[in-house]
């Protein structure tokens, strides 16, 4: 199985409005965290990022927001950033426009901001040119494949070798993966400060 970590130039050069990463200057990253709030791994997030100083980005799904406003809370309170993962977390090409675009608006009606990312990647060439009309769409260079069970840890890590200063990293506050991921996100943090790195959150300008 061929897994793409990092998109294609090809990709980024046909969705050039989309944004892949970051130029800066210091060495700084910006970890992003999909699909939480979950009340059962987003806390341990949370509290990791507290003791490493880090800011984050955390792309909800509004679903989840509702079922655990303290969590949406506390990820505000702590100095962190949301962005829209839809409502109900549908697949852009599996879903008719008008249901998606509904999922996007009524996520920004519980929590108003220009950041989206699609779930799964997907969407279609209608659903990215009305939402990318109004919001930032935020992609990824770095896809960790943290949700692919089948690909260990050791290959995360070994992958962490070739960050780069602006790099998007994608992981998930998720509860179907959290026994891999508690283990995963305490090494790559630690791996992450030994290079030197910081996270820090997406602005929404």
């Amino acid at each position: 199985m061929i897994r793409l970590k990092r998109p294609p130039r090809w990709i980024k050069s046909i969705y050039s409005s989309f944004t892949w990463r970051f130029f800066v200057d210091q060495k700084t990253v910006f970890l992003t965290f999909d699909d939480g709030p979950d009340s059962e791994i987003t806390p341990f997030v949370l509290d990791l990022l507290k003791q490493y100083n880090w800011k984050a980005t955390f792309f909800c799904v509004g679903e989840n927001i509702r079922k655990n406003p303290e969590l949406y809370k506390r990820i505000l309170d702590e100095g962190h950033t949301i962005g829209n993962h839809t409502m109900r977390h549908e697949k852009g090409t599996g879903t008719e426009y008008e249901i998606y675009l509904k999922s996007v608006k009524d996520f920004n009606e519980i929590h108003p901001t220009r950041l989206f990312r699609p779930p799964y990647g997907k969407m279609t060439n209608k659903q990215k040119q009305t939402v990318g009309k109004e919001m930032k769409i935020v992609m990824w260079s770095w896809l960790t494949y943290d949700f692919d069970l089948s690909y260990s840890t050791e290959k995360i890590l070994e992958d962490a070798d070739k960050l780069k200063p602006g790099d998007i990293v994608v992981l998930h506050d998720n509860a179907k993966f959290k026994e891999r991921n508690f283990e995963l996100f305490e090494k790559l943090f630690e791996k992450i400060k030994g290079m030197g790195f910081k996270s820090e959150v997406i602005k929404e300008q």
